[in-house]
C-alpha cells in the first residue's frame, strides 16, 4: 500500500467512524445466525503497567527485599496479596477477578511480552500493535490483518473504542469506532452535512478508497440508529458507572446483541508509575480496581457469548524489578499477559519463571521476556478462532510460535 492511501485509510478511520458511548447503555437488535461466530477483545494499558505488582510473585523474597515501600504484602499479612497458587499472588484491587480465576477461565503469563529490547513507550507500543517486533515500517496493525482473514466481512466487525484509530487496527479493513466515556451526544464534524458531502466527494473515484469509506459511513449509520433508540428508551436521567467499567459493559452489550462485531479493542492509560506507586493503596491500585471491575463486568454481561470470547490484556513492557528513590519503578522489559475466556483452560499460570536473583534477570534489572507476545495470540487464533498456518504467516509475518503448551 502507498503512503498516501494508507494515510487516507487511516483519516477514514479515525475522523469518519468515532462515535461516543455515552452514560448509558447500547442496544442492538439481535440479527439472525446460523452460529454465534468467536469474538476476541484486546485491552492495551499504554504506559507499562508494573506486572510484578498485578502478579505478585509472594514465594520469592528478593521481591520483598528489592520494593521496600511497593511490594504487596504476603497472602499471611493484612491486605496482602490475593493467592493464586503456591507461587504467585494477585494485587489485592483486583479481587473482583478471583471468581474468574476460582472458575477457570482466567490465567495468565509472567515473563512475557515483546523481544525488542527498546524501553521507548512509543516504540514499544508500535511494536505490540503492529505485530512485527524491530520493525518500524509495517503500516498496518495485526488486528486489521486478522479482520482480513475472518469470514462474514461487514463494515462493524471491527470496533474501536476510542477517539482516534490505534495502530494495532490500522489498514484496509474498515473500522467502527466509538468515543469512550460520557461523549455520546456530542456530534463529530463529520455529522454535518457539508464535511459528509465534502468527504463523499473526495473519495469519489477512488475505488479501493471508496469501498472503505463507504462501509466506514454505513457503519456509523448503523451505530448512530441505536445509540439514539437507547437513548430515548433506557437512559431515564440515571449516569452509569464511568470510566472503564461503563465502558466494558457496553462492549458487552454490543457483542452479545450483534453477532457481525467479531474483534474489538480498547486502550487504557495512566500506567507509567515512576513515582509514588504505592502498594496495596495508592496510584496503580487506584488504576487497578476500575480495570479489574470492568473485566469482571465485561465477562458477566456477554452472558453466553462469554463462552465464544477471547480477552487479552496486555502492555507494551514491564518495570524495573527494584524500586527507585521515588517510590515508583522505571522501564523495564517482560511484563505479564493475562487471558479471560469461556473456553480457556484458566486456574493457572502459563509459561516460564526463573525468579528475581540478579543472575536471571534481563541486564540484571528487569523480568526478562520467556514467552513471546505473539505466541499466546498465535493459541488463539489457531485455537479459538480457527486459522491455519498461512493466515497466521499474513497475520504476523515472519514469525514462527515456539509456545508449547495448550491455553485452550
Amino acid at each position: 500500500m502507498k503512503r498516501r492511501d494508507f494515510l487516507q485509510y487511516g483519516t477514514l478511520a479515525t475522523g469518519s467512524l468515532a462515535l461516543s458511548l455515552g452514560a448509558s447503555q447500547w442496544i442492538f437488535k439481535a440479527q439472525a445466525a446460523p452460529s454465534s461466530p468467536q469474538r476476541l477483545i484486546v485491552i492495551l494499558l499504554r504506559g507499562a503497567v508494573d506486572g510484578l505488582n498485578v502478579l505478585v510473585p509472594y514465594a520469592d523474597p528478593t521481591y520483598y527485599e528489592v520494593r521496600p515501600q511497593i511490594a504487596i504484602a504476603h497472602p499471611s499479612n493484612s491486605n496482602g496479596a490475593l493467592v493464586l497458587d503456591e507461587r504467585f499472588g494477585l494485587h489485592p484491587a483486583l479481587s473482583s477477578l478471583l471468581p474468574l480465576w476460582q472458575n477457570k477461565s482466567l490465567a495468565f503469563i509472567p515473563a512475557s511480552g515483546s523481544p525488542d529490547p527498546t524501553r521507548s513507550h512509543f516504540d514499544a507500543q508500535d511494536y505490540l500493535e503492529n505485530g512485527t517486533p524491530g520493525k518500524k515500517k509495517t503500516s498496518t496493525g495485526w488486528l486489521n490483518r486478522l479482520l482480513a482473514e475472518l469470514d462474514g466481512k461487514n463494515p462493524v466487525q471491527g470496533l474501536n473504542i476510542g477517539n482516534t484509530t490505534p495502530r494495532i487496527l490500522m489498514g484496509p479493513h474498515a473500522i467502527a469506532s466509538l468515543s469512550p466515556g460520557k461523549a455520546a451526544n456530542q456530534p463529530l464534524p463529520i455529522d454535518r452535512p457539508k464535511i459528509s458531502d465534502a468527504f463523499d466527494q473526495l473519495y469519489q473515484g477512488q475505488a479501493s478508497i471508496d469501498r472503505v469509506y463507504r462501509e466506514a459511513r454505513t457503519a456509523r449509520k448503523i451505530l448512530l440508529k441505536d445509540l439514539k433508540q437507547e437513548m430515548t428508551e433506557a437512559s431515564q436521567g440515571a449516569p452509569l458507572p464511568n470510566g472503564f467499567v461503563g465502558d466494558a459493559k457496553r462492549i458487552a452489550k454490543i457483542m452479545s446483541q450483534d453477532p457481525k462485531v467479531q474483534v474489538a479493542f480498547m486502550a487504557l492509560g495512566g500506567w507509567d508509575t515512576h513515582v509514588n506507586q504505592g502498594s496495596d493503596q495508592g496510584q496503580l491500585a487506584n488504576r487497578l480496581k476500575p480495570l479489574g471491575e470492568g473485566l469482571s463486568a465485561l465477562a458477566e454481561d456477554l452472558g453466553d457469548v462469554y463462552q465464544q470470547t477471547m480477552i487479552v490484556v496486555m502492555s507494551e513492557f514491564g518495570r524495573t524489578v527494584k524500586e527507585n528513590g521515588t517510590g515508583g519503578t522505571d522501564h523495564g522489559h517482560g511484563n505479564v499477559l493475562w487471558l479471560l475466556g469461556g473456553k480457556l483452560k484458566g486456574g493457572q499460570i502459563y509459561g516460564d519463571w526463573k525468579g528475581l536473583e540478579k543472575a536471571e534477570l534481563y541486564e540484571e534489572r528487569d523480568v526478562p521476556v520467556l514467552t513471546d507476545f505473539r505466541d499466546p495470540l498465535i493459541k488463539i487464533l489457531t485455537g479459538h478462532l480457527q486459522l491455519d498456518a498461512t493466515q497466521i504467516q499474513r497475520i504476523f509475518p515472519g514469525y514462527q510460535s515456539k509456545l508449547d503448551f495448550s491455553l485452550l
